[in-house]
């Protein structure tokens, strides 16, 4: 069988759970935490794992996988390079999206609004619980730029290591986090014959969240 046909013929039914208005919380926070620790029982790998979309300010879009490490009722924290093409794009387009995706559970939760940077105590705070390597990673890494080669980048990361050796690494000053500030969250349930559930939070003006469900 051809790869084109396997694809086309790949098909799971949804059977997991169900999603309704009286079995969800009327914050979509303490929805999102219920979620995420379900899904950290289940024994997913990397159940913080996220895809990030951001824009350029022209429109230009991009996603990638990034770690969620804190969340709260004022947001969703991450952390990265301020000078990667995604530290770029928000400073452009501070409008972005999160999406996590959750098999063994067969759910999605879709969160979108405004990024914000952390203070720089948070950063520094994160940034100095990684483990050592990581640390020197970030010091190492000109993230998102172009490389001559992989030799070159661990050469760098040899001369930060000796450089450092001994000594208290600081929080590189173009390294930090950045807080999904949320104005709209969809919880998303497989359902079968893809009827799926779809629960929406979205914020009115006046700051109350609004609940509501979408068309599979």
């Amino acid at each position: 069988m051809s790869i084109k046909k396997a694809i086309k013929n790949l098909r799971y039914e949804f059977e997991a759970g169900v999603l309704t208005e009286d079995k969800v919380s009327s914050s979509p926070f303490k929805q999102f935490e219920k979620w995420m620790s379900e899904v950290i029982k289940s024994g997913n790998t990397e159940p913080n794992a996220v895809t990030l979309a951001t824009a350029s300010k022209n429109g230009d879009v991009d996603a990638r996988i990034v770690l969620l490490r804190d969340f709260d009722s004022k947001g969703f924290t991450f952390f990265t390079n301020y000078l990667s093409i995604k530290g770029r794009e928000i400073r452009q387009n501070k409008k972005i999206c999160m999406n996590f995706f959750w098999p063994e559970l067969q759910r999605q939760v879709r969160i979108k609004g405004i990024a914000e940077k952390v203070s720089d105590r948070a950063s520094n705070a994160y940034f100095h619980s990684r483990p050592v390597d990581s640390r020197i990673g970030a010091w190492a890494s000109s993230q998102s730029e172009k490389l001559e080669s992989r030799k070159v980048l661990e050469e760098r990361f040899k001369k930060y290591e000796k450089e450092f050796d001994g000594k208290k690494i600081p929080r590189p000053p173009h390294w930090g986090g950045y807080c999904l500030k949320p104005s709209y969250f969809e919880f998303w349930q497989g359902r079968t014959n893809r009827l799926h559930d779809r629960i929406v939070f979205e914020k009115t003006k006046n700051g109350k969240w609004v609940l509501s469900r979408l068309n599979p």
